[in-house]
């Protein structure tokens, strides 16, 4: 079977880089998917696509070498089973509160005995190739978010259930839980700490941990701490950034418009 690679790398503690896909487009996962990642998601959750936009975006995404992840709108087995079905070689399961929830998202990732998913990998076994039914159980990675008020507090029992293969920090909705503005990029003190002590639960049993990040200066911050797996950002805000920037350039080359202040100002000062 085809090795999961980003998956062996959080298994040996080493630090990857994701790309977050949030366009149902075939063409902008392609395009990312060849960027170098080490792995990109999918989101379903909150990204403006379907189940039917994954037929061709987990294609375009295996022109590549990134290990294809989907994040799930919800904790609910046959979602989980048909993304993976489709190819995706790990999911990401939101809102995940105690380890009841977190033991139903590995159920439903593993083939029995292990689980519950049921056969029927009427892609994956192309993808993932010879060998997928007996080494699905070990290449394919449950990932679960710490991301609410429950999850905080039952953090110790998410992260030591079986079959976890890492926990995914929401930060807008981590912050939500702590009573604050759900922003994304946060500096306030109590989020940066419940941050550090999730992060610092996790490695103290070795579990791989990542995070969310829309700047390079937060994205900076976690891989310097440690975290095993950032995304650096989506790939609407990587197009928007870029057309921010080249449109802001070429602005400032043209001349102001007639009666505007900064033409008025230009005129009085001969520039």
């Amino acid at each position: 079977m085809r090795k999961n690679t980003a998956l062996a790398a959080w298994r040996r503690g080493d630090q990857t880089l994701g790309g977050w896909l949030s366009i149902g487009n075939a063409h902008t996962a392609e395009i990312m998917a060849n960027m170098g990642f080490d792995w990109i998601c999918i989101d379903l959750q909150h990204g403006l696509l379907d189940y039917c936009d994954l037929k061709t975006m987990l294609p375009a995404i295996s022109t590549s070498n990134t290990t294809p992840i989907v994040r799930v709108p919800w904790n609910e087995p046959s979602i989980i089973m048909k993304v993976l079905d489709a190819g995706a070689y790990g999911v990401i399961v939101p809102m995940v509160n105690n380890r009841k929830e977190a033991e139903a998202a590995v159920a439903a990732c593993r083939y029995p005995p292990d689980g519950m998913r049921s056969f029927g990998p009427v892609r994956a076994a192309l993808y993932g190739g010879s060998g997928y039914a007996a080494e699905a159980n070990n290449q394919l990675a449950c990932v679960v978010m710490i991301e609410t008020k429950d999850g905080i507090e039952n953090l110790e029992e998410i992260i030591t259930t079986p079959g976890v293969d890492g926990v995914y920090i929401g930060p807008a909705d981590l912050a939500l839980a702590l009573g604050l503005p759900p922003l994304g990029d946060n500096n306030v003190p109590q989020h940066a700490e419940m941050v550090k002590h999730i992060y610092n639960s996790c490695r103290n049993h070795n579990l791989a941990v990542g995070i969310h990040t829309s700047s390079e200066a937060f994205f900076q911050r976690y891989l310097k701490q440690g975290f095993q797996f950032v995304t650096l950002g989506t790939d609407s805000g990587f197009m928007g950034q870029a057309a921010n920037r080249a449109l802001g350039s070429a602005r400032k080359l043209l001349p102001a418009p007639a009666g505007s202040a900064d033409a008025e100002e230009r005129e009085d000062t001969g520039y």
